[in-house]
């Protein structure tokens, strides 16, 4: 078949798409350009706050907050959730790569940080409370306080709040002691490690463990973020 034959009904069938698209009142792209500009637009939905879950191919972590180093973008994630894991997905079926381990810290503290690599995807410097409730914008850092009020996000309680009980606590568990860590009057549940703990803009540290329960009452541990930022040399933004 000569090639002449051969692009007849291709530009024909272009022709009929692109008419088709204007009756439909849609757009009239059409190929491969614009298949790739659909892409770009799914992947630059994707954003990744401080209270998503992250995933690997043999772990799932709840990002605590986002800190930068300069221009470079960090999450921070339990360390004990982080070990033994390279490469970072936004998805469960580990499709939208956004970053690699750079550093883990188990026992002794439970932090690690994952270099965000991909671009394309947003990493706002706030913290999600949950479906239908909104967003915390997070400026800054500090140590807590005894009496301080405290709020928590965990993946399965939700957004809770109460006060600052107790500072530079031991606490064994996982399978190492871990040390400084501090603790609420708020309960969590299984599912809740990582979640981010603040007090109003100001991040106070990331849930590690719980005693009791929801449902009877519990209390809450937290690693502090600021030993942790300045251990990787990273600030809030």
């Amino acid at each position: 078949m000569s090639p002449m034959r051969s692009e007849m009904p291709l530009r024909t069938i272009v022709r009929a798409v692109v008419v088709l698209a204007l009756l439909l009142g849609g757009s009239a792209v059409v190929g491969p350009a614009a298949h790739a500009g659909q892409r770009a637009e799914r992947q630059t939905a994707v954003a990744v706050r401080g209270g998503d879950t992250l995933y690997s191919a043999g772990a799932r972590c709840t990002v605590g907050f986002n800190a930068r180093s300069g221009t470079t973008l960090y999450a921070l994630v339990p360390g004990r959730c982080a070990q033994g894991s390279s490469t970072w997905y936004a998805d469960p079926a580990l499709t939208v790569a956004v970053g690699v381990t750079a550093g883990v810290s188990f026992p002794g503290n439970d932090y690690a940080s994952i270099r965000y690599t991909n671009t394309a995807v947003a990493y706002p410097g706030e913290v999600s409370l949950g479906a239908g409730v909104g967003t915390r914008d997070i400026t800054n850092a500090a140590n807590p306080v005894v009496g301080q009020s405290i709020c928590h996000v965990g993946r399965t309680t939700g957004y809770r709040c109460g006060t600052v009980q107790a500072v530079n606590l031991t606490i064994n568990y996982g399978g190492g002691t871990v040390y400084g860590l501090f603790r609420s009057t708020i309960c969590s549940e299984p599912g809740d490690a990582g979640g981010p703990a603040f007090s109003g803009g100001t991040a106070l540290g990331i849930i590690v463990g719980s005693s009791g329960n929801c449902s009877s009452g519990g209390v809450t541990y937290y690693q502090p973020v600021t030993e942790w930022l300045s251990a990787y040399g990273l600030s809030i933004y």
